[in-house]
């Protein structure tokens, strides 16, 4: 599988906004957070410069957003939109991250009700910590 990441620029943002909201809404209601619109274009715009548009096959599919530091990477938002989930993209998006990380740690947070959690752990994800709505993971690289 060939993904191609881009760096997302300022015309992005409507279309990573629609994104957070098909795929975070749920689960965010789920543990109890109910977001305004200001609070989700907030979340969106916080390390913009980090977020990255994923192409697959041509098809624009989601986004990651990253952060490589010196001894970890931070992997702060993964979505891929509801029609291509499912096909083990997410999967395979994980699996090039933690190939490319050579020596740094890996690391993620999940809400506790995102069925996404049970895809971290299969990776080799393991929980670090926790707070009120989360878990922190961190995995190394493979």
């Amino acid at each position: 599988m060939s993904f191609t990441f881009v760096q997302a620029t300022a015309d992005d943002k409507a279309y990573l906004l629609q994104l957070r909201k098909l795929t975070m809404v749920e689960h965010l209601e789920k543990s109890g957070q109910f977001l305004t619109e200001e609070e989700h274009i907030f979340r969106l715009n916080d390390a913009y410069e980090c977020s990255h548009i994923i192409f697959y096959q041509e098809s624009k599919i989601g986004t990651l957003k990253f952060r490589q530091q010196n001894e970890t990477v931070e992997i702060m938002q993964l979505q891929i939109s509801p029609q291509y989930q499912g096909q083990g993209l997410g999967k395979k998006i994980l699996q090039h991250v933690l190939q490319q990380a050579t020596n740094k740690t890996v690391e993620l947070t999940v809400l506790k009700e995102n069925p996404a959690l049970n895809l971290y752990k299969r990776l080799g994800f393991a929980i670090t910590g926790k707070d009120e709505y989360e878990f922190h993971m961190q995995a190394k690289p493979c």
